[in-house]
């Protein structure tokens, strides 16, 4: 069997099609189609559905998918072994919440270099459903999200848990100190919020439209650590993820309101796409980031 025939359908079917893979490899289109072709005749079985421009991959084409990446993965354990490096080598892209990235940024970038010394990185912030879009064209390895819970079967989920978010003010702000504040009245606070259709935030703005009432803030920022700045000097109240607000919470800088009746489901998610071949350099990363994000 052709290794050459098997890196062309792995490239296929991770990128949905045969286009792409011939961009990304450097071939005709023409080209691809025939490796595919050879592939199909040698396994004596049909591993995609071509209907008009688009391809996916039949049953038989998923489980050989499977044996492909592992075939993969052998192949590039035998080259490692015989170059005899012993350090794991290559760059791997990750796309995640931006207030995530800066959490990365913060814990786990240098333990991570220490670590993982020839391993580069591309770190890409964006909102669920780039995310999304970016692991389903393989333009990234592996997503982070902070959403509602995601559950689809394109997806295999590393890692899932429920995250805690909160109105917060400053320490010196009017309603620091109060036992509970009505949500009507928190509104008309001027608030400094992160942009508008990003998870969290979208998440309150779909309740509170339920309930027709509406936040409209003075500042939008992608950047939740100057928000969080601000906030410990007086410039209002915000909506903020727990992870983001409890240093300066346990420091006594910021305070989370106690708002009754009021509560959203958050959850930070690490997946990829299932057809995705996972290198030793990616599960490296994908373990990385269980343990420290």
């Amino acid at each position: 069997m052709d290794i050459k025939n098997l890196t062309t359908f792995l490239n296929a079917a991770e990128l949905g099609g045969f286009t792409r893979a011939a961009e990304k490899l450097g071939y005709s289109q023409s080209t691809v189609s025939f490796h595919i072709r050879q592939l199909e005749d040698e396994l004596h079985t049909q591993l995609f559905e071509r209907v008009g421009h688009t391809v996916s991959l039949t049953e038989k084409g998923r489980e050989v998918l499977k044996y492909a990446h592992e075939i993969s993965r052998l192949t590039e354990e035998l080259q490692d072994s015989m170059r005899g490096e012993g350090t794991l080598r290559g760059c791997v892209r990750v796309a995640m919440a931006d207030s995530l990235c800066d959490v990365f940024a913060e814990r786990a970038f240098l333990p991570f270099r220490a670590q993982y010394p020839g391993i580069s990185l591309q770190l890409l912030a964006a909102g669920t459903s780039e995310l999304l879009r970016l692991v389903n064209q393989n333009e990234v390895d592996l997503i982070m999200t902070l959403d509602s819970h995601i559950y689809n079967t394109e997806y295999v989920i590393l890692h899932e848990e429920k995250v805690g978010v909160h109105f917060v003010a400053g320490s010196g702000h009017p309603l620091a100190h109060a036992a509970a504040v009505p949500l009507a009245d928190l509104v008309h606070q001027p608030f400094l919020l992160t942009e508008k259709g990003m998870s969290y935030r979208r998440l309150m703005d779909e309740q509170l439209a339920g309930r027709s009432l509406e936040i409209v803030p003075i500042l939008e920022s992608g950047n939740a650590g100057r928000i969080c700045s601000l906030l410990e000097q007086g410039a209002g109240v915000s909506f903020l993820p727990d992870y983001v607000t409890a240093d300066a919470v346990a420091a006594g800088r910021l305070v989370r309101l106690s708002v009754p009746d009021f509560s959203i489901d958050v959850w930070k998610q690490l997946l990829y796409h299932r057809n995705k071949w996972i290198s030793p350099q990616i599960q490296a990363v994908m373990e990385h980031l269980r343990r420290f994000v």
